[in-house]
Formats: C-alpha cells, sequence, structure tokens
C-alpha cells in the first residue's frame, strides 16, 4: 500500500459508527462527526421503481412527493417551514430500488427535526387536492426529462435492454400511470413497503448514538411492523437479456450515443469494476475524455457509469456529437473500449485511477450528505457497514489483473448493446 494511503493523514478523526435495532425493529445507525456543528438524517427505504405495482409505474416516487403534502400533525406549508425556520433543509430522492427522505439541520435542533422526518414517515395523509396539484408537479418533471435528449436516452436504454421487466420502467411512471394514481394506491405500497424491516435510519454529524436512539424509540414509537411476509423482487436472469442495436430519429441537435451490456453481480469485483470505469470515463483525464474531446474534438461530453443493482450490473458508455459524426464517433469509442491499455491497465494509469477513486471517497467523507449517501449504500448493496479503511485497502488490493478480468466483459461484441438519436433533419 502506498505510503500516502497506508494509514490517513496523521490526525485523521477515526470512524464513530455505532449501529442498534429499535424496539419495532427499525434498524439505525448513527455516524458521529464531532467537528461539525450539524446533523443529516436519512430514512431508507427498500422500494423504488422496480417494486412499482403492474399499471402503476412511478408510484414509489410519486409517493416521495406526497409525503411532503400534509400528515395528521402539519399542512405543507408547516412541512416546508418547520425545517428551513431551524436552519435546515429537506429532500428526497427516488431510485430503481430505494427511496430515500433525507434533511439536514443544525445539531442543536436534531429533536424537532427527527420528529418531522418520523411525521413525514408514520403520519401522511395524501389530502385529494394537494395530491391533484402534486400530480402536476410531476407530470411537469416528465416533461423536463423528455425535452433532456441526454437523460431520456438512458431512460429508453434501459426500456429496451430490460423489456417488460420492472427494471426497465421510468422511475417517474408515464403520464398515464402518475394522472390515474388514487390516494388508496399511494396508502397501500406505503402499507406493503414502508415497514420498519426494510427500512433504516441514518444520523451524520454531530449527535451521540444513545441519545439519538432514545428520540428515534420516541419518534418512531407509532411505526409498526405489519407482520406480512416481504414481497420478493422479480429476478432479472441473464439469459433474458438481448442484446440490441437500435437508432431512432429524434427532434433533437445533438446526436446521442449509449453503448452499454448487463454483467452478473459479483460483490468481489465491485472495485475493481470502479476502478476500470474510472480509467475509462470518470474525469478530465479519462481515455473517453482525452480521445474523444481532447484529442478529436467529437464531442462536448463523453463518460461511462456503472449502476449496481441487487441482481446484476449495468455498464454504460456515453458520448453526444454532431450528426454527420456518429459514426466516427462509434469507431472512436469502440477504439478505446477494445484498446490494450484498457485491458491490460498500465501501473501508471492504475495508480492514477486509485489516486482518483480514493480522493472522491475520502474528500467526500467532508461531505455531510455524501457520508449519509455512502452509509446508505452500503447497508443497502452489502447489508453492513464497510469500515472506511477496509474501502482504501481494497481499492489498493486491485491489480492490473483484476482490472483486466472485468474488462473482458467490454470487449465481448456479442453481449454489447447500442442506442443511438440521431437528430432528424
Amino acid at each position: 500500500m502506498p505510503e500516502h494511503y497506508q494509514d490517513p493523514e496523521p490526525g485523521y478523526p477515526p470512524e464513530r459508527i455505532q449501529k442498534s435495532t429499535l424496539t419495532n425493529g427499525l434498524r439505525v445507525v448513527t455516524d458521529h462527526v464531532p467537528w461539525v456543528q450539524s446533523v443529516t438524517l436519512g430514512i431508507h427505504i427498500d422500494a423504488g421503481s422496480r417494486d412499482d405495482p403492474d399499471k402503476k409505474n412511478g408510484l414509489a416516487h410519486f409517493i416521495e412527493h406526497a409525503l411532503f403534502k400534509g400528515t395528521k400533525n402539519r399542512d405543507y406549508i408547516e412541512i416546508a417551514g418547520g425545517i428551513e425556520r431551524n436552519g435546515g433543509y429537506l429532500d428526497a430522492y427516488t431510485t430503481k430500488e430505494q427511496t430515500c427522505i433525507y434533511l439536514r439541520c443544525l445539531d442543536r435542533f436534531t429533536g424537532p427535526s427527527l420528529d418531522l422526518l418520523a411525521d413525514l414517515i408514520c403520519n401522511s395523509e395524501f389530502p385529494e387536492e394537494e395530491m391533484e396539484k402534486e400530480k402536476e408537479v410531476v407530470l411537469e418533471e416528465i416533461s423536463s426529462i423528455n425535452d433532456t435528449p441526454e437523460e431520456l436516452i438512458f431512460e429508453d436504454f434501459d426500456r429496451t435492454l430490460f423489456g417488460r421487466h420492472p427494471l426497465g420502467r421510468a422511475i417517474l411512471g408515464t403520464e398515464k400511470s402518475v394522472t390515474d394514481f388514487t390516494g388508496n394506491d399511494l396508502r397501500k405500497f406505503m402499507t406493503d413497503h414502508y415497514r420498519p424491516e426494510k427500512m433504516f435510519l441514518t444520523a451524520t454529524g454531530n449527535i451521540g448514538h444513545e441519545h439519538f436512539i432514545k428520540l428515534a424509540e420516541r419518534c418512531f414509537s407509532t411505526l409498526t411492523a405489519s407482520g406480512k411476509p416481504l414481497q420478493e423482487r422479480k429476478p432479472f436472469h441473464l439469459e433474458q437479456y438481448n442484446p440490441f442495436n437500435r437508432t431512432a430519429k429524434k427532434r433533437i441537435h445533438q446526436a446521442q450515443i449509449v453503448l452499454g451490456t448487463v454483467i452478473p453481480r459479483d460483490d468481489a469485483s465491485f472495485y475493481a469494476l470502479m476502478l476500470l470505469n474510472t480509467i475509462l470515463g470518470n474525469g478530465m483525464s479519462s481515455k473517453l475524455n482525452i480521445e474523444l474531446r481532447e484529442k478529436l474534438a467529437l464531442v462536448y461530453s463523453t463518460y461511462s457509469s456503472i449502476a449496481f443493482f441487487d441482481d446484476l450490473t449495468v455498464m454504460n458508455i456515453y458520448a453526444g456529437t454532431d450528426a454527420n459524426k456518429i459514426e466516427q464517433t462509434i469507431d472512436v469509442l469502440d477504439t478505446v473500449r477494445s484498446s490494450p491499455d484498457l485491458a491490460v491497465p498500465s501501473a501508471d494509469d492504475l495508480q492514477s485511477a486509485k489516486s482518483k477513486l480514493l480522493g472522491s471517497l475520502l474528500m467526500g467523507t467532508e461531505k455531510m450528505t455524501r457520508r449519509m449517501s455512502h452509509l446508505a449504500t452500503d447497508l443497502s448493496y452489502f447489508g453492513k457497514h464497510v469500515p472506511l479503511t477496509e474501502k482504501i485497502a481494497a481499492i489498493e488490493a486491485v491489480s492490473s489483473e483484476d482490472i483486466s478480468a472485468v474488462a473482458t466483459l467490454l470487449l465481448d461484441e456479442s453481449r454489447l448493446s447500442t442506442l443511438i438519436y440521431k437528430p432528424s433533419r
């Protein structure tokens, strides 16, 4: 292990992660960061768009919005004003597999802020008039995606890749599905998924564990386990994947290109995949950016990405280019993807990627919402907190041979899919 990463900088505070389970079964994890004056609270629900009922696409995401519209104790103005009067902010997000409601507040307001967060989860009422207004908000959000080709092409790629499987659904849903939601739909989804055994609570910042557990026991006392069996997610089997090559004409000015493939979930290769992604298409020094933008000026934006799911991993490469340069851009993408420098990275390239990934990881510990996000990812994906020192060691242990093993997954032409948005003239 290189000297500058053998141990975090002298005096770097050790992690103070503690875990408990409330009486009702809700898991609670605190990350004590005594050098800040804030606390970031997050309630994480193991439910996302792949859990939406048939013909109710977008329901998980809509609930994320609807929770803010009123509870038994607060109307939407009191919800918005309550947290801001305490110098904080409230936000949420939905992915294909998880929903998170989180807030950040000054540490002296942890008690009332946690009470607000619990109120949203335990006492939401979904007033009909507010739900109808919020549908219009979400419809505008869908329109925004439809007007953003770079975002839309990834939705389209997933829809084509996964077909009728729930992973192929757009997180926001469709205009029809959102319009048809009822209060009963929302309440049933929450009954099925907003259960202590499918949730965990995180607190990151200047908060003591025992004190926080007492607050959480009080605030979430009305949240009870249902006793019903958990709904199992419909798995996606790799043999269901049928590679495709599709071009669609769109009323856009710039061509959009996405290449991608599906690979098995393999936790042992997690950091090798992260480093491969870093070398290939993460940042200014990545091979994609150097070749397509800096050397050839074919693109303004190009990158690669990895999405980790319960049962598989999706790898993508993106580029936006002029309509007259589509073929040339794809040729260069293929050249970079199959390059020996990627399949067998040099010692310098590998060490540079490790430094970049470690830099992102370590600097992320200085941002409380990022710390919360990393903690939630550990718990959701690995089922446990992974200590920072263990992550550092795992990244440093990745060898060129490990990169080569995962890079071969990108070299298999028979497994590669391509989607192109071509500007219509």
